[in-house]
């Protein structure tokens, strides 16, 4: 027959390991010792194996066996726990999981600080992650595939169907590889050179913005769908383009790209909306991620404000 160990032996016996002994651990659970002695009894007939070594010593020791299945029960009672709160935070209203989508010009060190606070506050709650260009972001909150969308705006259909928020802003610069000859052609490039230069340009994979183009300027493109690959194809050589700000700084310092001295492509700001469709009201979590992705996002203005400073 399999066995079938109680919740109460696991933390009797978790309870013994911890305080070193059946009387120890007795008045930690407040029971009485033969009450302690009996369960760990009990659950060694059950697992029919010998979990303490009670000869010759006043202190049981843990066999080989009972330090391997001690793990197993933490484990077990850990889950429980886990499972109390879910079910705790499912009564007051607090969301089981939260799908986002994220625009790629979303400084990455703010969405990391937002998601490792938010681990650290709601526990028991799951993340969806999206990450998009463009439209994709609305495109997720109109279709209802995701609760909240961080994104800069959008053309949409009908906007009486998404609620917005602002929480901070972002921006594109140009940036070529430093041996591009828009990198080497002197301050600011000429007009017709970048013209007559490949621009690699982010297309957008939903109906959202088909058809129009964002800061477009020289007469062949490459496009693509992935902003990372975009930066590792400009870094390359292959082409010209706009990257956000918070991408491309390192690669700037670091020297692996340039931003270029372009008058008809200065760098472009933009703000940025936290977006959550009218049908799907923001639980607890949800509003709470919002106004720390204010907070992460103004660290990242206030950190490029002294870079600049010190530039």
């Amino acid at each position: 027959m399999d066995a079938n160990p109680t919740l109460d032996q696991l933390q009797i016996f978790i309870a013994v390991a911890d305080a070193g002994g059946f009387s120890a651990a007795a008045r930690r659970l407040n029971r009485a010792q033969s009450v302690i002695s009996y369960g760990i009894s009990n659950l060694e007939a059950q697992l029919q194996v010998q979990l303490f070594d009670r000869d010759g010593t006043r202190v049981p020791q843990l066999t080989e066996a009972g330090r391997a299945l001690l793990t197993d029960a933490r484990r077990i009672l850990a889950g429980l726990e886990g499972m109390r709160a879910r079910a705790g935070g499912l009564r007051q209203g607090l969301e089981a999981e939260i799908t986002l989508a994220v625009d790629v010009t979303v400084p990455a060190e703010a969405l990391a600080e937002v998601l490792r606070a938010f681990e650290t506050e709601y526990p028991t709650v799951a993340i969806r992650l999206h990450v998009g260009a463009l439209g994709v972001v609305y495109d997720q909150v109109m279709r209802q595939l995701a609760d909240l969308g961080i994104s800069g705006s959008a053309t949409i259909e009908d906007e009486t169907q998404i609620v917005t928020a602002s929480v901070g802003a972002s921006s594109m610069i140009p940036v070529a590889a430093p041996d591009h000859p828009l990198a080497v052609a002197g301050t600011p490039v000429p007009p017709e050179l970048v013209r007559e230069q490949t621009q690699l340009v982010i297309t957008d994979l939903t109906d959202q913005t088909r058809g129009k183009d964002f800061g477009v300027l020289s007469y062949r493109t490459w496009r693509l769908t992935d902003m990372g690959m975009k930066r590792a194809l400009i870094a390359a050589g292959l082409g010209w383009g706009g990257l956000p700000y918070a991408m491309a700084q390192k690669d700037i310092q670091d020297g692996r790209l340039v931003w270029l001295d372009i008058e008809s492509y200065p760098e472009r700001a933009f703000p940025l909306y936290a977006i959550h469709h009218v049908r799907r009201t923001p639980g607890p979590a949800t509003r709470w991620m919002i106004e720390r992705f204010r907070l992460a996002l103004a660290a990242c203005d206030a950190h490029r404000d002294i870079a600049r400073q010190s530039a």
